[in-house]
């Protein structure tokens, strides 16, 4: 028994390092993001001619301030370029959520295995009721998730309990309801890995926003004060436009954020319950039959 556990220990714990690595993935994606505030949205062609950036590859960050830098017509690009220099920040926020989003969602296709989960559910519960320990353990094979290697785990020890006289019935209860436990501690980390990242861009993109948000409403202030009582009309719209396109940059990386991350939850605490539901047949079965 002891050997059957610690080689599908260490067959969980390979599947847990799978995923994508948030250190070596989000500066990658600061990269990219910086990339496209320079290259994309900051092209000349989104922008009125302006002998500052004209032949240029890239409007430069100096030239966000100028009240001579203006988004061409029909060019959003151009507007969200004027977000300054918060924007990259921002659009890394949207781009680590959407990958991290993607990876989560394969992860956990991958975990849930092939076929119908309740079907395997009650399908486990059909081989219980008749006792066949074999059957349950191919069906588990045939699987293939995360609750396929929990209940094997689990009948595995089962199978190595009904044959071992040196414990009493409440030992082996003990003992079965253990490596359930074990075999559940091993996936659930492979589980919820890099949700942690969601969560937390759901809350510091807003205020990533609010920062950006802040600085433009300065700048917009700022056009106001100066010049006497002729306003700086320029740099005012330019303060205001910086203001709200990080305020809806930020607001949507959020939303995004908060409705994959309680997506997935919702997914995890769907495979967490099939896991427990499964145990609690097996430890009943094993209650009956010996």
């Amino acid at each position: 028994m002891e050997m059957n556990v610690s080689n599908q220990e260490h067959e969980v714990v390979a599947k847990k390092k799978g995923g994508l690595n948030p250190a070596i993935v989000i500066p990658i994606l600061f990269v990219i993001g910086v990339c496209i505030f320079l290259f994309v949205l900051g092209n000349p062609s989104n922008f009125v001619s302006n002998p500052k950036i004209d032949g240029a590859s890239s409007v430069a960050f100096a030239d966000i301030a100028s009240k001579d830098l203006h988004p061409a017509e029909g060019k959003p690009m151009g507007i969200v370029y004027m977000g300054g220099p918060i924007v990259p920040i921002l659009v890394t926020f949207m781009l680590t959520v959407i990958v991290f989003s993607f990876e989560r969602f394969f992860v956990l296709k991958k975990a849930a295995g092939s076929g119908d989960l309740e079907t395997f559910v009650h399908s486990i519960r059909g081989f219980l009721g008749k006792n066949d320990i074999n059957g349950a353990l191919d069906e588990c094979d045939k699987q293939q998730g995360s609750v396929g290697n929990v209940v094997k785990e689990g009948l595995t020890t089962f199978k190595a309990l009904e044959h071992d006289n040196t414990l009493n019935k409440e030992q082996k209860l003990a003992a079965l309801n253990k490596s359930l436990e074990e075999a559940t501690s091993l996936e659930m980390p492979m589980l919820e890995k890099n949700m942690m990242i969601l969560s937390t861009l759901g809350t510091v993109a807003t205020l990533v926003a609010l920062l950006g948000t802040v600085i433009g409403m300065i700048k917009a202030f700022a056009a106001l004060g100066s010049g006497g009582g002729a306003p700086d009309s320029g740099a005012l719209s330019v303060g205001i436009s910086e203001a709200l396109v990080n305020t809806a940059l930020g607001i949507g990386t959020s939303a995004v954020a908060i409705i994959f991350y309680n997506f997935f939850t919702s997914k995890i605490d769907g495979l967490t319950y099939k896991i427990d539901e499964i145990g609690m047949s097996i430890q009943q079965s094993f209650a009956e039959h010996n």
